[in-house]
């Protein structure tokens, strides 16, 4: 499953789209210098009962923005994704690849 793919069913599932959590995960100091993915695993378990993979996936946006590396980017791979930039606005607003 690509990183995109795994913030648009974080949104599915939560209703929230991944900038929205964000924002929460910023108000609640999870974007902070040291914060472990532990912290934000269980944050997202507890709040959103959001498993590892997915978890992982937002986990790394609240810790390096949403620039993932271009060796995922039209790969065969797991991650593989059409963008080095992940669309954190929405679903109903991504841009048409």
């Amino acid at each position: 499953m690509s990183f995109q793919a795994y913030l648009d069913t974080i949104e599915k599932k939560t209703g929230l789209t991944p900038r929205q959590l964000l924002e929460i995960a910023s108000e609640k100091g999870l974007d902070a210098p040291g914060v472990k993915a532990g912290e934000i695993l269980t944050w997202l378990k507890e709040d959103y009962d959001l498993g590892r993979g997915h978890g992982m996936a937002l986990v790394h946006v609240i810790q390096k923005g949403p620039t993932i590396s271009s060796k995922h980017v039209g790969t065969d791979g797991v991650h593989r994704d059409e963008s080095d930039t992940l669309w954190l606005d929405g679903i109903a607003t991504k841009p048409s690849a």
